[in-house]
């Protein structure tokens, strides 16, 4: 093959690389999102601003927003856990167990209480309107000291469009790094983030439908 002819083909390879890497990078980082969800101004947005990445997912209940929240309420280490893969999370090191039921207890959560995502290692209530949106913001760090980003997670609960008693649950993530390790560190987790995160909507999902996986597992496999 002529130099020209390599080069043009070498070129035109790269270019299609970028281009499904940001296809796939705009998929996993608006994951079931509708119309506009996944722009649109959300509680806790001012909490983390000029974020460098930001990742909002989201699912549809068909149930009320009542039948959702105290799902919300008891999330955490400790607490109801993740909704997730608790196997995975298991794996890891964490001993999460996800609840399939509200427990009365794990229901009292106001601002400034802490919701911890591991043993010594939690994120704080900044923003919390009953059947609303929950927000929680990261300001310390695990046992090897604060992470190099600033980071928002906020659950909100809108109306469903056409379903009188449906409910949409948006999920967002919002992270401004500290640095280039900082930014590596929020690029590494992604994925992870991506696969975590549509797991905990489809258990979220479930349990407020009255048709929670008591596998094990933590979450459905069905979208």
């Amino acid at each position: 093959m002529p130099t020209t002819r390599r080069a043009l083909a070498g070129t035109t390879l790269a270019v299609a690389g970028v281009g499904a890497a940001l296809l796939t990078r705009r998929m996993t980082q608006t994951w079931g999102t509708a119309a506009l969800e996944a722009d649109q101004p959300l509680p806790g947005d001012d909490l983390v601003p000029s974020a460098d990445v930001v990742a909002t997912r989201a699912v549809g209940v068909r149930t009320p927003a009542s039948a959702v929240w105290p799902w919300l309420l008891q999330l955490g280490y400790g607490r109801g856990g993740f909704y997730s893969y608790d196997r995975i999370e298991r794996l890891m090191g964490l001993d999460i167990r996800s609840a399939d039921r509200v427990v009365p207890e794990w229901q009292r959560l106001g601002p400034g209480d802490r919701v911890h995502l591991a043993e010594g290692f939690g994120l704080r209530v900044a923003a919390l309107e009953p059947r609303r949106h929950l927000v929680l913001l990261g300001d310390e760090g695990g046992p090897d000291g604060a992470p190099p980003f600033d980071f928002s997670w906020a659950f909100v609960l809108c109306p469903w469009p056409g379903r009188s008693a449906g409910t949409r649950l948006l999920v967002r993530e919002r992270y401004r790094s500290h640095g280039v390790a900082g930014r590596l560190v929020v690029e590494a987790t992604q994925v992870a983030s991506w696969v975590m995160s549509a797991a905990m909507l489809r258990g979220i999902r479930d349990r407020a439908e009255g048709r929670a996986d008591r596998r094990g597992s933590g979450a459905s496999p069905v979208r």
